[in-house]
């Protein structure tokens, strides 16, 4: 006897491919299979999902055997949106919707953003995973981990997953991606909407206007004036440098890290140069928009994190890039939706600990000091330079 199986294919950011495989189910599927039919409790079988399913090791961030060296990142599978059309399948409403998210993660961190300059807190609440990541990916908190930072729990809606991933093979049992922050979940359907950062917080910018003060419904994070400069900008900031820092810090041959960092470089020296004349103080002006919010959340890590980590150590922000730093300080200091948001404890032992091919003992450095400099204070360097 012979079953089909429903497994993600390519999705396009209106609909969700699906390709229909027949394969004949081993017991422990077919155990999996019942759960769905009613016959089996959810705890138990979302330990079967996870104990059976043969898994790769998650943390090897390029292919091995790959002659490249070159980190890819995979594309999100889940891209369904939230519409303030009530009869949508996913329909604007107050506390139907949980954000999972990361504190150490840029793409996350983006989200978090955005839910709080729309002001968000009360319709979509979060949980942040802990900041380490293993085998299994993502880890819920446990009481006694006693981490820094808003909402650092278990699974308020599943008090038996230990890990993010549950939710992925609750929903998808043959699910077989990566299991990404941030994930937006809709409670009511116990359905994965989106794993799509860009997709989300623009799900953000206008799905809740509706039931939005009138204050956070005129704050708008891409004006159609500036629309075609964020998007255009946003390309060649997500390629060089969101995921620049990552191409090289993932590089696994002399060539691709160096093809990667001087990429990464070049596109800090645009973006510094864009900023030294246009910067007023945010990117495109006196407003912020998408493209403050997408650069800041890989710039506040690189000194802390990318310099050493990565490799990415040509210059460091603070010493090398004047007008971004100034950008920078602006959005942490002035900005609470940008620093409120921003952990550094989770940014620095996430990288560090969780990435063992890179840094093995799992040693985290103990600088830059501080991670982030007051407005009004500059490196030494910098100061004898500008007297």
């Amino acid at each position: 006897m012979f079953r089909s199986a429903i497994r993600l294919g390519a999705l396009s950011s209106k609909t969700r491919g699906l390709t229909i495989i027949k394969q004949r189910p081993s017991a422990a599927r077919a155990s999996r299979l019942n759960y769905y039919l009613g016959q089996k409790s959810f705890g138990s079988t979302s330990r079967i999902m996870a104990s059976d399913k043969k898994e790769d090791d998650i943390t090897n961030w390029v292919v091995p055997g790959d002659p490249s060296g070159e980190f890819k990142r995979q594309v999100s599978q889940f891209r369904s949106t939230i519409s303030s059309d009530p009869n949508a399948e996913f329909p604007a409403e107050k506390g139907r919707y949980h954000l999972y998210v990361s504190y150490a993660c840029p793409w996350a961190h983006r989200a978090l953003i955005v839910r709080k300059l729309k002001g968000l807190e009360d319709i979509i609440p979060f949980t942040s995973v802990h900041w380490h990541m293993a085998n299994k990916g993502w880890r819920f908190s446990t009481s006694s981990d006693n981490e820094p930072g808003e909402n650092v729990t278990a699974d308020p809606h599943h008090p038996d997953f230990t890990h993010l991933r549950d939710i992925y093979f609750s929903v998808e049992p043959e699910y077989s991606g990566r299991f990404t922050v941030p994930t937006l979940y809709d409670i009511k359907q116990k359905k994965i909407v989106s794993n799509e950062s860009s997709e989300i917080i623009r799900m953000f910018y206008t799905a809740f206007d509706d039931i939005l003060p009138e204050q956070y419904k005129k704050v708008d994070l891409l004006p159609e004036s500036l629309k075609k400069q964020i998007e255009e900008t946003n390309e060649w900031t997500y390629n060089d440098i969101n995921n620049g820092v990552y191409k090289s810090g993932f590089a696994t041959t002399q060539e691709a890290y160096e093809k990667a960092v001087t990429t990464l470089f070049k596109s800090l020296d645009r973006t510094e140069e864009h900023l030294a004349k246009n910067a007023n103080p945010f990117y495109f002006g006196d407003k912020i928009t998408e493209a403050d919010v997408r650069l800041y959340t890989t710039i506040v890590r690189f000194d802390p994190v990318y310099v050493q980590h990565f490799k990415c150590n040509i210059r460091d922000i603070r010493s090398g890039y004047p007008a971004l730093h100034k950008w920078l300080r602006n959005l942490y200091w002035n900005v609470p939706a940008f620093g409120e948001t921003t952990e550094f404890t989770h940014i620095k032992k996430h990288y560090t600990k969780s990435h063992s091919q890179i840094n093995p003992p799992g040693i985290t450095p103990v600088g830059p000091l501080p991670d982030i400099l007051p407005l009004d204070e500059e490196v030494t360097a910098v100061k004898a330079a500008t007297k």
